[in-house]
Parts: structure tokens; sequence; C-alpha cells
């Protein structure tokens, strides 16, 4: 492993160079088009086979290396989310409104470097090596499935993936067997009520009033509706009735989002919200529109490859403590490609030390500490050099 550690220090400013730039540059998911260029042109100058638009705006590349064997996917994501940078930074967002608040650009700059170290390696490769750049991960329906239908995964073996992971740690590394992250499924209701001047709310029906109740009772679906051994969490994050202070909303629209690792939870949620919904509704003389669309399901690592990369972890030098994490009620569409193939999901910590305060993913101060990238590297390309050459 002495020539992979030794190339990735090497390349590791142009990494960093690479993440600042995608950094500066963000592009939205479904919107992305030139960062799908850049990744596709850093690879053809690497010699690499390139495939573009795979299943709409996705980048696959492939490492052949000079003897058969198995074959090893490496993934990571380029989209970026609609948030205003508030960070001062050298290399903020140059574009009003997008941020790379989540670190994919980090993913992308790693992977990006690692597959010029492999290349470099490839006389020693028992086997291949496919480079998955995905599209939108952030939004529903992702990119993830369209691109497995386009034929990303054809002829894998296994897959690899890591989260460069801001509120842990640098150094850490959390594993997981089984679901480390939930299915991400989203509902939205419109309450119609009848609107009325303020001082005569007997003439109206009020629909504010009756969407603050279902709001406050929606809690107890997870409280009193489900098996208190298994998890959930049902959250409304838009309440929305656009009207003048001095009248009765006739109208009130919510959504949410609902986060399980169980199916029939899944399910019994789904239907329960409804029951919920039409008891207060009618109960108020209102009406309502219900809608519940599922988004990604679970990502559920296998047991094997789990383990694989917890003792690959603990011979890189910068890792500090290999832990096994309790899930996280995030989403994430990484959970298609493991319906497909065996592999594994981690996260790698990138919290700097010396950050008095991490903020979070998806907040426009986010980031992360760059040395993360150096971890992920060099673990993933452990990882695929170890199994290409020792897998039969």
């Amino acid at each position: 492993m002495k020539q992979l550690f030794s190339s990735l220090h090497q390349y590791y400013e142009e990494m960093i160079s690479i993440r600042r730039y995608l950094h500066e540059n963000p592009e939205l998911s479904f919107h992305e088009v030139h960062t799908p260029a850049f990744i596709a042109n850093y690879h053809r100058k690497l010699g690499l086979e390139v495939r573009e638009r795979v299943g709409g705006r996705g980048v696959v590349a492939t490492i052949r290396g000079s003897r058969p064997g198995k074959t090893v996917a490496l993934r990571a994501d380029f989209d970026a989310l609609a948030i205003q940078e508030e960070n001062d930074l050298p290399y903020k967002s140059k574009v009003d409104g997008v941020m790379h608040a989540c670190g994919h650009d980090g993913h992308t700059a790693t992977l990006l470097v690692l597959a010029k170290v492999l290349t470099e390696m490839r006389d020693q490769l028992q086997g291949n090596v496919v480079l998955i750049h995905q599209f939108a991960e952030e939004v529903a329906p992702g990119g993830a499935k369209p691109m497995i239908d386009d034929g990303c995964l054809e002829g894998v073996d296994i897959i690899f993936g890591t989260h460069l992971w801001a509120p842990t740690p640098l150094g850490d590394i959390l594993v997981r067997n089984g679901a480390i992250m939930a299915a991400a499924d989203r509902f939205e209701i419109t309450i119609q009520g009848k609107g009325g001047h303020g001082a005569e709310p007997h003439h109206s029906v009020d629909a504010i009033v009756i969407a603050s109740q279902f709001v406050t009772q929606l809690q107890n679906i997870v409280s009193r509706r489900l098996d208190p051994l298994k998890s959930a969490v049902i959250s409304v994050g838009h309440f929305e009735a656009i009207n003048p202070f001095n009248v009765i909303a006739d109208k009130v629209e919510l959504k949410g989002t609902v986060r399980t690792f169980d199916k029939e939870v899944q399910g019994l949620i789904e239907k329960e919200i409804e029951l919920l919904l039409k008891s207060v509704c009618e109960g108020s003389h209102a009406t309502y529109e219900y809608s519940f669309k599922r988004g990604y399901p679970p990502v559920v690592n296998h047991k094997k490859a789990t383990q694989f990369i917890a003792d690959i972890a603990c011979n890189v030098p910068e890792v500090k403590n290999v832990i096994e994490c309790p899930p996280f009620m995030i989403g994430e569409d990484f959970s298609y490609y493991l319906e497909r193939v065996p592999g594994t999901f981690f996260i790698t910590g990138a919290k700097n030390p010396n950050w008095e305060v991490a903020y979070p993913h998806h907040h426009a101060r986010f980031n992360f500490d760059e040395r993360a990238m150096l971890v992920a590297a060099k673990t993933l390309g452990m990882a695929t050099l170890n199994y290409l050459n020792t897998s039969k």
C-alpha cells in the first residue's frame, strides 16, 4: 500500500484544488451540466473508458487492470443544494442561492484523485474498477436508480461508498451492518375550509385551526400507534396559509417527511396519517387532499462488506477509531445500489478538531476538514486493492 498512500499524498493538493473549484461552481440536482463535463474530461485525460449521460446526467469511468478478476464499484455524488452560502471563504460559492452544503464536492474530488492513483497502479490490479459519479442524490427520485437502469452496475461484484461527515471527528470511521440510513418519504396535504372575516369565525371553517390540531396530534402516531421498539420520525416542515391578518384562512398547505427502517412501519404510518387527517377534517367540516410519496428505501449494508471495510480502515494510518454506529434517520439513494449488489456505505469523520462549532449538513455555513478526503481515499483505495487482489 506504500505506493497508494504516497501517491495520494503527492496529489493531495490537487484533490483540494478540485474540491474548491467544485465548491465555487455548484449545480443543483437534475440541472448538472458543467460538473459532469468536468468529471468526464478528467477521466478522459487519464485514458479511461468514459460513459456520459448515464441515466440522465451521470458519468461512469472504468479502470481495467492488467489481469482479469473481480470488479469493484466506487460511487461519489456531485449535486449541490438550493442554499445561499454564508461562509466567508476564498472559494465561496459563485452561484447565487446554490451551495455544496453536504460534502458532495469532497466526494467527487476524492474519487477523481483516487482514480488517478489507481490508474497509475493498474499493472497491479487483478480486475476492474468502475467509478460511478452520480447526479441528483439530494432530490428524489434521485440519480442512482436511473443510472442502475442504464447499466452502471453491469459486471460489478461489490460496491463501496462513503459520506464525509462534518459532525464526526476527523480520524473516525463509522460503520454499521444492516440498516445505516432510513427510508425517506414525503407527504403533502391540503386542508380546505371556508374563509371569512376574522371577527366572525362562526361563519367560517378555519383551516389554520384545523391544520394546527392535525399537526399537534400527528406525533401520537409515533408515540401511541407504533411499537416503541421500532423507530420512526414524522416531521412537518412546511405550513402555509397565504392570508391577510384579519381574514380566516380557507386553505392550508402542509408538507413533511417520514423516516422509517421497516416496511410495515412505513405502511402503517402512511395509512395512519390519512386516518387522522380524515377524522380531524370531518369533525371540523373541512375537506382535504393527501398524497404520500415514497422516496429512497433504507440503506442496508451487507455484513461481509461492512466487516471488510472495518478491517481495512483499522490499517489506515490517519484513522484513530473504527466505530459501529447507530443508524441515522437521514436518507440516501445509495440504497438502490445495495439492493442490486453486495457492498457497504460508511461514514468518514470530517470535523476539524480545532473547530468549536461544526455546522450540520444542509446548513448555510457547512464546511468540513479537507483532510477527511485523504482518509476516505486511502480507505476506499485500500479496500479496492485488497478486494481485487485477494478475491477468487
